[in-house]
This record gives structure tokens, C-alpha cells and sequence, in this order.
């Protein structure tokens, strides 16, 4: 019997197909990412059994809950599923006990065990004073944990959460991730995130599965997914600059013009090279003497303030993302359109293999 979820299948919504290939393990909580429409919905509506696929199968701790095969299905209300929604979905006529017991009162307990699951849950997610009220005098972090309540009084094997962060504000967002992945490994059984914000997967995470045109194009644990992004969109999603290209040696012609002098470790063949934005130094004139070997001219597009620095964006051969200080903005004098020059040292950038069908 294979435990946790297994879902080796394809969903079709219109003209959209699903290639999923995923496991979740008990008491791993997995995220996924991608951009809009990558699937990551169509996803989370065939494993909670909103949609049925349309091949292969999906399977939960060893038990058949969709099969195109066999036409084996088992409906979303049997499924011992629990689903906490983007936008929580609290019952508005109901007081948060009542919104919790509704799900062990869903899977066939009596009113008296439902209740009895529901004060138990209060209690572990610190909501027994708030019992009484309904869900429309509760703060976005106290719906989600009632949300989130909910989904677990009814005893599922399996834990699907739809941005569950998306609905709070910026203030409270960050300590209610923290208090959310407290109470996610606390539960044994398997959870799947769906999120398109990079920092709540890697908060929540064990693992990282990133979806792009309906199917799985990496995964690995967050560091491993952060330091060897697989696509642009992977690189961006974790701050880095990515390029394809074939090495030779310790030269790498980039796919979209440019070279790179990296360290050389005998490579050949096509590879993938990340690049830090704030490892690039900007400079407004070539530099005559320097130690690093990539030296580049480029054309200043764009300039976003993120916190403590400001982030270039530049167009050039290759192109590039760099961060600067505010400083250094002004002392330089950049703006969009401004001609600059960049280098990176070799020993900046890494250099991998690339997965396949990662090359544009």
C-alpha cells in the first residue's frame, strides 16, 4: 500500500490539459507554484474530486479516489479531504463552533462528537473565545484559523490549501504564516499548498513543485530549488538571473547573445548559468582595470524600489536584473534610459546542467 498522495494523471478543462505527476508523503506539506494558468487550480479541483481526469489515476494512502481506467470515482464529499479555500469560505450564518463542527457533522459524526471535535480544534488553534461570534466580526487571521479549524475537524488524510494567505493584509500576513506552518507540522498527514508567493512556499514548505504550461518542470526541496532554478520563471520567482547556453570549457555562449567566462570544470555541452542581481556591479563608464571577467554594455529599462535597495532592470547582451543602494542610483545618476556598463566575476556565477526541456 502506498501511503500519502500519489497522482499520476491528466485533467482536461477545455483546452487545457493537466500532466500531473506528484507525491505528497504523510506529514510532508508540499507547495506548489507557478504562473496563472499553469494549473495549479486544475490541480487542486481533481484531488479534492471537483473534477475527475480524464487518464491515470490519483490514489490516497493506497486507496483508488479517481481512475479513468476503471471509472472509479469517489465524489468530494467522501473524500477524506480536507480544503481550506483562498477565501476561506466560512458559513456567514453560522458562529465559528458551528462552522467547525460543520465538517466531522459532513463526513457522518453526530452532533455531539461534531461539537466535540469542534471545541477540541478551538482549542488547539487558540479560537475557544471566539466560539461564539460569527465569521463576520473575525480578523482575516482569525478566519483563516478558523478556515483552517475547520478542514481538520473532520479527520483528513490529506490537507489542500488554496493560497491560504492571499486574503490577509500585509501587516498580519507574516505572523500568521508563522503560525500556520506551526500548526501544519502538527499534522500527520499529507498537505498540498497552492501559492504564487515565493517566501510563503518557502516558509511552509518541505518541498517545492513548480507547474509551468501544465506540467511539472522542477521540484526539490526550497534551498535546492533556490540555488538551481530550472527556468526563467523559477529564477525570477527566486531572485536570480538565468541563462541557457553551451559551455566550452570556461567559456559559455548564452542562447541570447553574449558570452560568460566561468570557472572551468571541464564542462561541455548546454548548460544553465545563475547570476545573483547583486553580485553585478553597475558602473558608468568600462572599467579599464578590473578583477572581474564579464564585462558587458547595457541599457537601463526600468528601476523598482524593493526595501533597501533598488532593483535595475536592463537590457543588453546578456540582459540583466542588479540590485543597487538608493546611493548609488543618485551618485551614478540612473535613469531609464541610461547607457552602463556591467561585470561579474567568473566565480560568480554557477554553472549546471540544464533539466529537460528547460531551453527555450
Amino acid at each position: 500500500m502506498t501511503a500519502g498522495l500519489v497522482a499520476r494523471a491528466e485533467v482536461t478543462r477545455g483546452a487545457f490539459t493537466l500532466h500531473a505527476d506528484l507525491r505528497v508523503a504523510p506529514g510532508e506539506v508540499v507547495a506548489v507554484l507557478g504562473p496563472n494558468g499553469a494549473g495549479k487550480s486544475t490541480l487542486l479541483s481533481a484531488v479534492a474530486g471537483l473534477t475527475p481526469v480524464s487518464a491515470g489515476q490519483i490514489l490516497l494512502d493506497g486507496d483508488v479516489l479517481d481512475d479513468a481506467s476503471t471509472g472509479a470515482f469517489l465524489d468530494a464529499a467522501h473524500r477524506p479531504v480536507g480544503f481550506v479555500f483562498q477565501s476561506y469560505r466560512l458559513f456567514p450564518h453560522l458562529s465559528v463552533r458551528e462552522n467547525v463542527a460543520f465538517s466531522p457533522r459532513a463526513r457522518g459524526s453526530s452532533r455531539a462528537d461534531a461539537r466535540s471535535a469542534a471545541d477540541d480544534w478551538l482549542a488547539r488553534l487558540g479560537l475557544t473565545e471566539l466560539a461564539a461570534r460569527r465569521p463576520g466580526d473575525l480578523s482575516g487571521g482569525q478566519a483563516q484559523r478558523v478556515a483552517l479549524a475547520r478542514a481538520l475537524a473532520g479527520g483528513p488524510s490529506l490537507l489542500l490549501l488554496d493560497e491560504p494567505l492571499s486574503a490577509l493584509d500585509a501587516g498580519s500576513r507574516l505572523d500568521v504564516q508563522t503560525e500556520l506552518k506551526k500548526h501544519l507540522s502538527g499534522f500527520a498527514g499529507a498537505c498540498l499548498v497552492v501559492t504564487h508567493d515565493p517566501l510563503e512556499a518557502l516558509l511552509l514548505a518541505d518541498r517545492l513543485v513548480v507547474l509551468e504550461h501544465g506540467r511539472v518542470v522542477q521540484e526539490g526541496t526550497p534551498a535546492q530549488v533556490a540555488r538551481r532554478p530550472a527556468t526563467e520563471y523559477v529564477a525570477k520567482l527566486v531572485g536570480l538571473n538565468l541563462y541557457t547556453g553551451t559551455v566550452d570549457g570556461s567559456q559559455v555562449a548564452l542562447d541570447g547573445g553574449g558570452t560568460f567566462v566561468v570557472p572551468n570544470h571541464g564542462e561541455h555541452g548546454d548548460v544553465l548559468v545563475a547570476l545573483r542581481p547583486s553580485a553585478v556591479v553597475v558602473s558608468p563608464h568600462r572599467p579599464d582595470v578590473s578583477s572581474a571577467r564579464n564585462t558587458w554594455s547595457a541599457t537601463i529599462v526600468g528601476l523598482t524600489m524593493l526595501t533597501d535597495r533598488v532593483r535595475l532592470d536592463l537590457v543588453g547582451k546578456p540582459s540583466a536584473l542588479v540590485d543597487v543602494t538608493p546611493a548609488a542610483v543618485a551618485e551614478l545618476g540612473l535613469a531609464p534610459g541610461g547607457e552602463v556598463w556591467l561585470s561579474a566575476k567568473a566565480t560568480e556565477l554557477e554553472v549546471y546542467g540544464q533539466v529537460p526541456g528547460s531551453r527555450s
